[in-house]
């Protein structure tokens, strides 16, 4: 039987590598399955200390601007501030559509 120790010491192993692939990711998700399961649950400040390191959270994007706009931007909800936006983008579809063309091809291209 594989002793509490023996899956300890994997999950350092897994955790070591310095280029963890998916099957790594996928030894580690069973080696503390296995874990949970043997060996009951942890407390949670246990597991937080456990996953650190291994979010799948994105990465906050931070928007810095010295422009007007810029600056309004970042204090606007982000949702408001789109559909503004796109008011804007139509009424410059219709009065200029090679400039709309143009911005939606830069847009596209991110």
């Amino acid at each position: 039987m594989i002793t509490e120790k023996d899956l300890q010491e994997a999950i350092a192993e897994c955790q070591g590598q310095r280029n963890p692939n998916a099957n790594t990711c996928i030894k580690l998700a069973s080696f503390y399955t296995i874990m949970d399961h043997l060996y009951g649950q942890e407390n949670p400040d246990q597991q937080e200390e456990r996953f650190k390191g291994y979010s799948y959270d994105p990465p906050e994007i931070i928007y810095s601007s010295e422009t007007e706009f810029g600056q309004i931007a970042e204090r606007t909800d982000t949702a408001e501030l789109l559909r503004v936006v796109d008011e804007l983008m139509e009424t410059i579809r219709v009065m200029q559509p090679r400039l709309y063309d143009a911005f939606i091809r830069k847009i596209t291209a991110l």
